[in-house]
C-alpha cells in the first residue's frame, strides 16, 4: 500500500510540473493573414497567402527576394532604430482591417526572423496612444517581446534570452482569456496571467517599425534584420 501511494504521489509531482511548463490554451487555430515573403526582388506588394486578401505595402527601403541558409524573407538593412529623419520607406504597411485585431478572441501571432541588432519594434497594430489598444513585438537589448493591451489590462512576456545571434529564430505569441504565453523555436518559455480585455483600433499594421513617429516626442523603434514569415491566427 504504501507502495501504491508513493507512485501516485510521484505520478501527481509529474503531472503538475507538467501542466506548469506549458501554455494554459493551444491558442488560435483559423488562419487570418499568412505572409510568406517569398516575393522576388523589386516587389512592392506583400501577398497574404491565406487567400483572405490581407495584401501589404512594402517600402523602397525594405529589400525582398533575399536569401539566408535556406530561406527566403525580406532584409531591412542595419540603421538606429532612433536614427532621423523618419524613413517611412523602411516599413511594410497593411491597411486596417477588423481581422487584424484581435477584439476579445484568442490570438496567436507566429513570426520566424534573424537579427544582429539590439533593438527596433518588429511587428505591431497601433501604438501606446491608440484608442481601443494595440499589440506588438520588440526586441529591446535583442530579447523579443510580446505585448498585448487591451480593455481589461496589458499582459506581455519576452524571451528571457537575447536571440540576436544572426540565425534564425521563430517566435509564437498566444493571447487568451487567461493570459499571454510565448514559444521560441518550439519550445514554452513564459505565460504572463491575466485578461486584456478587447483589443480594436484603426490603425494600420506595421512592420520594421512605427507608423506613425517623429523621432522627437515618439521614436521609430526601426527594426534592422531578416524576417523569413509572420502568421496570425484568430478563433
Amino acid at each position: 500500500m504504501n507502495l501504491v501511494r508513493a507512485l501516485l504521489a510521484t505520478a501527481s509531482v509529474a503531472v503538475l510540473t507538467a501542466v506548469a511548463s506549458t501554455p494554459a490554451s493551444a491558442g488560435a487555430a483559423t488562419t487570418v493573414a499568412s505572409w510568406q515573403m517569398n516575393e522576388a526582388p523589386g516587389a512592392r506588394v506583400m501577398v497574404d497567402s491565406s487567400g483572405h486578401g490581407i495584401n501589404g505595402v512594402i517600402g523602397r527601403a525594405v529589400v525582398t527576394g533575399v536569401t539566408y541558409a535556406g530561406a527566403t524573407g525580406y532584409r531591412w538593412n542595419y540603421t538606429k532604430p532612433t536614427e532621423p529623419p523618419a524613413k517611412p520607406e523602411r516599413l511594410i504597411l497593411v491597411a486596417d482591417d477588423n481581422r487584424l485585431d484581435p477584439g476579445t478572441s484568442d490570438y496567436s501571432v507566429t513570426i520566424r526572423y534573424r537579427t544582429t541588432s539590439t533593438g527596433g519594434n518588429v511587428i505591431q497594430k497601433g501604438q501606446a496612444s491608440s484608442a481601443g489598444g494595440y499589440w506588438k513585438f520588440q526586441t529591446p537589448r535583442g530579447v523579443m517581446q510580446c505585448l498585448f493591451r487591451g480593455s481589461g489590462g496589458s499582459r506581455g512576456v519576452g524571451s528571457g534570452r537575447a536571440l540576436n545571434d544572426g540565425r534564425w529564430h521563430t517566435v509564437r505569441c498566444d493571447r487568451t482569456a487567461a493570459g499571454v504565453s510565448m514559444t521560441v523555436d518550439g519550445v514554452f518559455v513564459k505565460t504572463q496571467p491575466g485578461p486584456t480585455g478587447k483589443i480594436s483600433n484603426t490603425w494600420p499594421l506595421s512592420i520594421g517599425g512605427k507608423s506613425s513617429c517623429n523621432q522627437v516626442k515618439v521614436t521609430c523603434d526601426y527594426f534592422s534584420g531578416d524576417i523569413d514569415y509572420v502568421t496570425i491566427q484568430s478563433g
